[in-house]
Order: C-alpha cells, then sequence, then structure tokens
C-alpha cells in the first residue's frame, strides 16, 4: 500500500511526539511492506510566527492532498492570559476542522490493566473499562455567533446545531456501536437547551432505525457523575461538541493520564489523528512528554483511514508489552516504579520500536 501522511507538529510538545509517532509508522510500512511518504505544515503559534496565521492556506492545500493527517498539538503560554488577543493559535485547529469537514471525533477510552494504579479511582471500579467517544467538532457553542455589547460589558455565545449535523455523527455512532456491545448513551441537557431538545429527537428518531443497539439518553451532569462511578457502564457515547470536550477529558483520568489517550477528527475524507494533550509548554524540550497518545493515534490513523487492522494491532500489542516490562514515561509512574524503567519521550518510543 502506498500512502500520503500530513505531519503537522504544531506547538510545544507537539513536535516531540509525533517526532516518534512517525517513526512507528516508518517500522510499521517496513515490517508489513507498504509505502508510506510524509509531508509536514505550519498550524497554530508555529504558524502564527511564521506567517502571521494560524491557519496558512498551504496548510489546508497540503491536508487535502493528503490520505491522513498526523497532528501534534497547539497553544502557546503568551495567549493564554491575553483574552484581547484576536489572532490565537487554537483558531488554526478550530479553523482545519471547519476548512476539511472534520465533523467527528473519536477517542477510545481502554484501560491498560499495567497502568489502573495510574489512576485515582479505584481499580476494581476500572478494570474492563472500554469506551468510545463521539464528539460531534464543528458545530455547538464554540462555532455559533459570539460577540460582546453593552459597551464590552455583556458577552455572549450562541450554541446552535442543524438537524443534519447530529444527524451525520449520530449516523456513526450508531454504526460503531452495531459492531461493539451494541450500547449507546447520547449525552445531552434537553431539560434546559433547546439545541438538545433537537439533538435528542434526532438520535430517538435514528434509534428507530438500530433496534439491536440499546440506547440511552442522559443529562450531561449525570453522564459526568456516572463516568467516574461506573465506567463500565458505557460502550459508545455519543455528544456534542462542549459537553465532548468536557467528558473526554474528565473520562481521561479513567485512564491514568492524558498521555494515554489517541483520537481521530474524521468527516468524509481525509482524517486526522492527534493525541488530546495540549502543548505542555512547561515541559517542552525537555525530553518528558509520554509519546503513547501519539503512537495510538498513529494505530487509529492505519485501523481508521487505511483499512490497516492488523498494522494497528501490531502497534497496540507493542504498546502493551512495553508496559507490562513496566516501562513508564514520568506521568504513568508511581512510586513503586524503579527509577531506571522511568523513561523520557525517546527512549519509551525506542522500547515501542524495538517490541514492533
Amino acid at each position: 500500500m502506498n500512502k500520503h501522511i500530513l505531519v503537522i507538529p504544531g506547538d510545544g510538545i507537539g513536535k516531540e511526539v509525533v517526532t516518534v509517532s512517525q517513526q512507528v509508522l516508518q517500522k510499521v510500512a517496513t515490517r508489513f511492506g507498504h509505502t508510506f511518504t510524509f509531508d509536514e505544515a505550519l498550524i497554530g503559534h508555529a504558524a502564527i510566527e511564521a506567517t502571521g496565521n494560524p491557519l496558512p492556506q498551504e496548510t489546508i492545500d497540503k491536508s487535502n492532498a493528503s490520505d491522513a493527517i498526523l497532528f501534534g498539538a497547539v497553544g502557546h503560554p503568551k495567549y493564554d492570559n491575553d483574552p484581547s488577543a484576536k489572532v490565537r493559535p487554537e483558531q488554526g485547529l478550530l479553523g482545519i476542522r471547519k476548512a476539511l469537514g472534520l465533523y467527528a471525533n473519536l477517542r477510545p477510552i481502554k484501560l491498560f490493566d499495567e497502568l489502573l494504579s495510574a489512576s485515582s479511582i479505584r481499580p476494581e471500579i476500572l478494570r474492563g473499562a472500554d469506551i468510545l467517544f463521539f464528539r460531534e467538532l464543528t458545530g455547538d457553542i464554540y462555532f455559533g455567533e459570539k460577540g460582546r455589547k453593552d459597551n464590552g460589558d455583556t458577552a455572549y455565545d450562541i450554541a446552535i446545531y442543524s438537524r443534519y449535523e447530529v444527524e451525520r455523527i449520530a449516523r456513526k455512532a450508531f454504526d460503531s456501536a452495531m459492531t461493539r456491545r451494541k450500547k449507546l448513551c447520547s449525552v445531552d441537557k434537553a431539560n434546559v437547551l433547546e439545541s438538545s431538545r433537537l439533538w435528542r429527537e434526532v438520535v430517538q428518531k435514528m434509534a428507530l432505525e438500530y433496534p439491536e443497539v440499546e440506547v440511552e439518553h442522559q443529562f450531561v451532569d449525570a453522564a459526568a457523575m456516572l463516568l467516574i462511578k461506573d465506567p463500565r457502564r458505557f460502550d459508545v457515547v455519543l455528544t456534542g461538541n462542549l459537553f465532548g470536550d468536557i467528558l473526554t477529558d474528565e473520562a481521561s483520568q479513567i485512564a491514568g493520564s492524558m498521555g494515554m489517550l489517541a483520537s481521530a477528527s474524521i468527516g468524509d475524507t481525509v482524517g486526522l489523528y492527534e493525541p488530546i494533550h495540549g502543548s505542555a509548554h512547561d515541559i517542552t524540550g525537555k525530553g518528558l512528554a509520554n509519546p503513547l497518545a501519539s503512537i495510538l493515534s498513529a494505530a487509529l490513523l492505519l485501523d481508521i483511514s487505511f483499512g490497516l487492522k492488523t498494522e494497528s494491532e501490531a502497534i497496540l500489542e507493542a504498546v502493551d508489552a512495553t508496559l507490562k516490562a513496566g516501562l513508564r514515561t514520568r506521568d504513568i509512574a508511581d512510586s513503586s516504579t524503579p527509577a531506571n524503567l522511568i523513561l523520557g519521550t525517546d527512549a519509551m518510543g525506542e522500547a515501542i520500536l524495538a517490541r514492533l
């Protein structure tokens, strides 16, 4: 198989972790007889510094010409405490999702038994949890009308959804549920929000087309509580942009660290694959970043965009074997981890490559 992959490192530790996951993809190509070619593009703070634009047109053009995108992270502390900044790194990420029609964000929350102790939740509650989130990406409060009035003393952000936006991500979630445990939980706030009432209406109607799927509806506050109380009750979780943003970060603590969680942003064309963690400028350049989420994102890329399930499983097996050997990065180590088994970014990458 010949495929072209665009690498967008972005900011902070993004470059460090995608360098490792690109090496993993190259190793997979060699082992399984594929040819993967790579190109690189700018986004976020790096793009602002180089071009003044968080999402240059060249990045969009290269994205459209690729078969898949391996993404790092965006963000920079200089913008965090400046609410008046008109140009921000995060505009690049929102913009590329919109430009490529990446309306569905998939975030698998699958625990490795070796890391149960890394979570603050008791192992007996966590063991066996396996959740797949479908978060809508291009609608909701992030993309609705926003502004200020009353001389800047009143601010507003409008949450807006159209029926087709709910239908297309719900379809993907239901189709996925059919390949898993055939359970789907739709999360909304239909007791308060009109946009959530439309969401629930669409999901209820689509459920009639999938009689084998057990469907439940939860308000977002209840879902947030149940994720901690009983994560094993969930299989496929379907929700909107804002609620999905919050719930998936909460769910990252089920896995013990954001450094362990991959994600896929897909639509009807090219897919974008990225770890869910941020740019983490406090550890940038120190070789401390956990590359496993980026490596697991590369596994998702092979499976979802290229249909290479065997190759994807090989990466998962290599990660599992590495963890079984007791190797850890700082964020997933605990007080019992011997110092010689706590690895930096590159060393963890080398450990995965050795097991591939």
